[in-house]
């Protein structure tokens, strides 16, 4: 079975996408930030580190040093595929984030998305 190229594609390459659309609709690349760090641990100074170095998907979600248990909250539908039934490991991961930017980019405020009420 091929692997998907996202999991060989860098996290600083689709870093900017993902902070241009929450930035369209009023939001801040600061939140963006946030929502990175509570789903994978990453502390700001070593998200800031994995983007300077280029580190890809795979790696990033790999070495993330907590993956918040809290993800599993997180359901809907990105590209028209449920994200809870995402079999693929990684690709599940990815798609968690997609899916966080996506409720940011929308409006839904921060204590939501961070699954904390």
């Amino acid at each position: 079975m091929t692997r998907h190229r996202i999991f060989t594609t860098s996290f600083a390459s689709v870093y900017p996408h993902c902070a241009a659309k929450a930035e369209k609709k009023g939001r801040t690349r600061a939140e963006v930030d946030e929502i990175i760090c509570w789903l994978t641990g990453y502390s700001p100074e070593e998200l800031a580190a994995r983007l300077d170095d280029q580190t890809d998907f795979e790696t990033f979600f790999a070495e993330a040093p907590r993956m918040n248990p809290a993800r599993f909250l997180i359901k809907g539908t990105i590209c028209g595929i449920r994200v809870e039934e995402i079999e693929d490991p990684l690709m599940r991961e990815i798609r968690y984030l997609d899916r966080l930017i996506d409720e940011l980019a929308k409006g839904k405020p921060m204590e939501k998305i961070l699954r904390k009420g």
